[in-house]
């Protein structure tokens, strides 16, 4: 046995110590579904329908369609070694352990950024009710309580996830119920224009023309970020070989569900032209049905759908960097859990930087939403390629007979691999032509840097990673 697969077998030994299963089927499916129904569709479809109009819903199908592929080979990937490590734990095997290094710190990063972004939303949607309220406060209030919700048990963390998500997609189908109502049996004041017409009549299904819809994928791809989690709750699940599949499975129809289902009836009540940047689509829409309470209503599931999003952005941050310490690549304390089997240190430290955020909401309130969701969109980038180059890895070692092969497995590999990684770069180019989410551009090269320099010092440091895993799978 090499050294390598000494130190992946301790690490599922040194899961299986520190963590507890407590996350039944029902909290995986409902984590794998509300992880990626956040901001991205009920605040972010505003500004993508104002730059592509209808066409967006093309935007969402191609997405859909890439993101289908990356499920299945991270479910392929799942089924071979569930760990709570996930794709940088199958980096660091497959491809290489700069790989695993920069995919755990970058994931990281990502829903830490996420955490920025969701409280942000947070803070925007509570301005609907409390004008005056300062952007920053509900922000970090809605930090601490998810914050100190997380350090409980992971149970609490999965029955608060399951509740927040089943609001939104019950709120989901409810408007898609309501929309289908307006459309086919005339209620509601909307009847006189609503029709599906308007998904061409005003300038067209592709205003804008294919730049348009060029333009807001990296917005539609934000939007899926968060599919993946049900990989890092990998660790924590009953019964992984049975629920990861159907999770995985179903997460990616539901979500074209109620993504395209959602835009097609929202832009088929009201033309896409009333739609404005800033402003919750399904805010507005409930407004202009004129059902009383009703805006008010959609405006708190918003906010439990933001919320929903932070709590599942802590919950992997302290994964993570519990996964990268057991690796020698993060400090030894957030390889720790508390008694409650959580990385308590971990979690801590992933908030206390998502209260930047906070910080950013009182420095730049306009512009904070914009800028973090394009640079978080970096991170989910590299670690959705890596998760293909990774697969590639994987099926090569199953040929050489060096690896257990699965029978969930991905279709049409490994040509749709090499497509995913490009499209990929193909998103990240686009960042460039939009002058709000540039910023992206220029952080990222200072993020790998800083990757490079983190990598070199754990390296030349000499930290042994296997003697540190057995010596806490030993306690």
């Amino acid at each position: 046995m090499t050294k390598l697969d000494t130190m992946l077998a301790a690490e599922r030994r040194h899961e299986e110590h520190d963590f507890h299963r407590g996350l039944k089927n029902r909290h995986i499916q409902m984590i794998a579904l509300g992880g990626a129904i956040g901001v991205g569709l009920f605040l972010g479809a505003g500004r993508a329908i104002s730059i592509s109009g209808p066409a967006l819903i093309l935007s969402y199908a191609v997405g859909g369609a890439i993101i289908f592929f990356i499920m299945r080979a991270l479910g392929e990937l799942l089924m071979y070694r569930p760990v709570s490590g996930s794709f940088a734990s199958y980096a660091e095997e497959f491809v290489g352990p700069f790989a695993g290094f920069a995919t755990g710190w970058s994931y990281w990063f990502m829903w830490v950024t996420i955490g920025m972004a969701e409280i942000t939303a947070v803070a925007m949607y509570v301005h609907y009710w409390f004008p005056d309220i300062p952007q920053w406060l509900p922000a970090l209030t809605t930090l601490l309580v998810l914050y100190f919700a997380n350090r409980i048990t992971v149970a609490v963390f999965g029955e608060l996830e399951f509740w927040f998500a089943l609001i939104k997609v019950v709120m989901l189908v409810a408007m898609i119920g309501i929309g289908l109502a307006v459309l086919f049996f005339g209620v509601t004041p909307l009847a006189p224009t609503a029709s599906f017409s308007n998904l061409w009549s005003h300038q067209g299904f592709m205003p804008f023309g294919v730049l348009g819809v060029a333009l807001t994928l990296q917005m539609v791809m934000f939007a899926f970020q968060g599919v993946e989690l049900i990989g890092v709750t990998a660790g924590e699940a009953q019964n992984p070989e049975q629920v990861l599949p159907r999770a995985t499975n179903g997460v990616v129809w539901r979500i074209l569900i109620f993504y395209i289902g959602a835009l097609v009836i929202m832009m088929s009540l009201v033309p896409w032209t009333e739609l404005k940047p800033g402003v919750s689509p399904f805010v507005f829409l409930f407004e202009k049905m004129g059902i009383p309470g009703a805006a008010s209503v959609v405006n708190f599931v918003v906010i439990t759908a933001a919320a929903s999003s932070c709590n599942s952005g802590i919950f992997s941050t302290g994964r993570m960097l519990y996964t990268l310490a057991q690796f020698g690549q993060a400090p030894r304390a957030f390889g720790r859990v508390n008694r409650n089997h959580v990385p308590s240190a971990a979690i801590t430290f992933s908030a206390l930087l998502m209260g930047a955020g906070v910080v950013l909401n009182y420095v730049v309130p306009e512009e904070a939403f914009i800028w973090i969701t394009s640079v978080s969109l970096v991170s989910a980038l590299w670690t959705w390629s890596i998760i293909m180059i990774a697969h590639l890895g994987y099926r090569k070692a199953v040929a050489a007979r060096q690896a257990r092969a699965v029978a969930f497995r991905m279709p049409c590999a490994p040509v749709v691999n090499w497509i995913v990684v490009a499209f990929m770069v193909v998103v990240f180019g686009l960042l460039g032509l939009d002058p709000q989410t540039r910023v992206a551009l220029y952080v990222a090269p200072l993020w790998f840097a800083l990757l490079a320099v983190g990598y070199r010092f754990t390296r030349s440091a000499g930290v042994e990673v296997v003697p540190s895993i057995m010596r806490g799978a030993s306690r």
